[in-house]
């Protein structure tokens, strides 16, 4: 029987993340983990959240949103974690367990061992909620610039860069717009840009679907590894591979894909529970509010038209 454990991800006003570390008796003895604890029978995940932060830190939680579902196995038992940021909490962090807490920046976050099951809060932690998919309709550099910046002067922090053809010029734009404004970039691996590239340029890769079943291991690239993912099974395999997110699609009818069938949401958010890494919805909701994705599992919305 799965383990129900609500998760909380509960941040500072410097956005320093908090951890509490497990007592050497319990189960992941030792390590350090984001608070929370087993639901009581019959109690929802957001009832549990608050149930838990309260006893452990002395934290009044006021509200939360949904982040990621993992279900995890480890060697005696099941879990499954339902993790939920907080977006307004009350009080003085305590540890009234006798455990010991932590401050801790995102990017210090590796040097602190986290049980297993952890490792994909901490990517969703990173990842931001929009993902826009840079498609130029034409080669026209200037065009394209004009649009990309203004995405990037909007908030866009996680950029996908997929052009119709080898368009070199509109990828080095794309690097160094995406440097300026601190956001991360990937190249789709329909460039088929050689790896040394990718490492020398920090760029991230994105794979389609069809790259992504043929991989046997995860590409040595320096930036984040992605992948497009149309089925559980594709979903199950940028897991294995260790990818840091994938893009479910398509979520609701798009008149870029008119043959294609849409998922709808209750199927959507039925795979991305099983998925074990974060899930970005794609194909008509470019436009919509993230609160919509989060509330079906995702990480948040891909797009190209409604990010542009």
């Amino acid at each position: 029987m799965r383990i129900p454990v609500a998760v909380a991800l509960i941040e500072d006003q410097q956005g320093r993340v908090l951890l509490s570390k497990r007592h050497a008796h319990l189960h992941q003895g030792g390590l350090w983990e984001f608070p929370g604890g087993k639901l009581e029978p019959g109690e929802s995940p957001e009832q549990g959240l608050r149930r838990e932060i309260a006893e452990e830190l002395g934290l009044e939680v006021r509200a939360q949103r949904p982040l990621i579902q993992i279900r995890h196995d480890y060697a005696d038992r099941q879990v499954l974690l339902d993790v939920w940021r907080v977006l307004d909490w009350r009080g003085e962090p305590r540890g009234l367990e006798g455990q010991e807490l932590a401050w801790v920046e995102p990017s210090a976050l590796q040097d602190y061992p986290l049980p297993a099951a952890d490792r994909p809060i901490v990517t969703a932690l990173r990842l931001p909620d929009r993902y826009l998919i840079a498609t130029p309709a034409t080669p026209d550099a200037t065009a394209f610039s004009q649009r990309l910046r203004q995405a990037l002067s909007n908030g866009i922090l996680l950029v996908q860069f997929r052009p119709p053809n080898q368009a070199q010029t509109l990828l080095g734009l794309s690097r160094e717009m995406c440097q300026e404004f601190g956001a991360q970039l990937l190249v789709n691996s329909g460039l088929e840009l050689d790896l040394a590239e990718f490492k020398q340029a920090e760029l991230g890769l994105h794979l389609k679907s069809a790259d992504l079943m043929r991989l046997q291991r995860r590409p040595d690239v320096a930036g984040l590894v992605a992948a497009s993912c149309h089925d559980p099974a594709q979903l199950r395999r940028a897991a294995e591979l260790g990818l840091d997110f994938a893009v479910l699609s398509p979520v609701l009818p798009t008149t870029s894909h008119a043959d294609a069938r849409p998922l709808g949401w209750a199927q959507f958010a039925q795979w991305v529970a099983e998925a074990q890494l974060p899930v970005y919805a794609l194909g008509g909701v470019g436009e919509l509010p993230p609160t919509q994705a989060w509330a079906h599992g995702a990480q948040g919305i891909a797009g190209i038209r409604g990010l542009w």
